[in-house]
């Protein structure tokens, strides 16, 4: 039971890391009806400016306090996201109004590119390293309940509150602001949105900013576990059957759907994996897409999005 509970545990706090990159997917669909390809692109070089900037600044100022460079390296990675979300809208985004859906995927496609080769140049290509005080080693839980306890990551615990409430916030955000609501309106329609006053702009503006903290939070955690390297923009791709399972245009989705991939995961590997030799953890999530695509195409809780694309 104690082992089982160990797997169980491991794969919710897996699974609320994918929800949280799978939210930046979910946000800018939902204000622009287009799949942002960028967004593992965005987690990269959000993590890449908190790393370095995390090292630049306490050598700029000549201080050592690790908090200290952490919280003004944090403001300044925001900082950044707000601008590239703001480039983004004035130089692209802007010009492709009411434009197919095809269309602003490959500008999405193009973005990708461009913030890969930007933080490089700005930032680096080495691998660099996020400390922000999270502790490294595991505990042992429910020792006078089980025997031997269930072996717990501090990390992972404290990695899965942080987008736990991340992921609580944002689902307020759009359930009961009006701006949340303006964004489901311009992600229904963006003609009749705009005809009803909604500046289009300023709403693209809003959700690509809120998209680029959540990257933002995402790189952090993701660049503490694994290192800020360039291959972090492949940990989108464990976002793919997240939002294929929860849907496209849910942000509850995204998180039940992060939940399932990450228990299911971690199940398979350790039940089913020495049945077949292993292995089953890297494609287990992707079979299950495959599936809800042939049989449910706009997941558990999304809207049919066939129109839009």
């Amino acid at each position: 039971m104690a082992f089982f509970l160990e797997t169980l545990f491991g794969g919710l706090m897996a699974g609320m890391l994918y929800s949280l990159v799978a939210l930046g997917f979910v946000l800018i669909f939902k204000a622009s009806g287009v799949f942002n390809f960028a967004q593992g692109a965005m987690v990269l070089f959000a993590a890449l400016a908190m790393a370095r900037f995390s090292e630049w600044i306490p050598q700029w100022l000549g201080f050592e306090s690790l908090l200290l460079a952490n919280v003004l390296a944090f403001i300044v990675a925001a900082a950044c996201m707000f601008v590239v979300a703001w480039v983004i809208e004035r130089l692209v985004l802007r010009h492709l109004v009411n434009q197919e859906g095809v269309t602003l995927l490959m500008a999405t496609l193009g973005i990708t590119y461009f913030l890969d080769g930007l933080g490089q140049t700005i930032f680096g290509s080495e691998i660099y390293q996020i400390n922000v005080g999270m502790p490294k080693e595991p505990v042992f839980l429910l020792q006078n309940t089980f025997e031997g306890g269930i072996l717990i990551s501090q990390e992972d615990i404290i990695a899965a509150l942080v987008a736990a409430c991340l992921v609580a916030v944002l689902a307020l955000f759009f359930q009961k602001t009006s701006t949340g609501r303006a964004l489901r309106a311009v992600a229904d329609d963006h003609q009749a949105a705009q005809s009803i006053g909604i500046p289009l702009n300023r709403i693209w503006v809003i959700v690509w900013c809120v998209a680029g903290i959540t990257a933002l939070v995402a790189g952090i955690i993701w660049g503490s576990k694994l290192g800020v390297q360039f291959s972090l923009t492949t940990v989108a791709l464990r976002a793919l059957p997240v939002i294929i399972l929860g849907g496209l245009t849910s942000v509850p989705g995204a998180i039940i759907g992060g939940l399932i991939i990450g228990v299911g995961e971690k199940f398979s590997e350790v039940y089913l994996g020495p049945l077949v030799g292993g292995g089953i953890e890297i494609w287990f999530a992707y079979m299950l897409a495959l599936v809800f695509l042939l049989f449910r195409p706009q997941g558990l809780f999304g809207e049919k999005i066939i129109d839009r694309v």
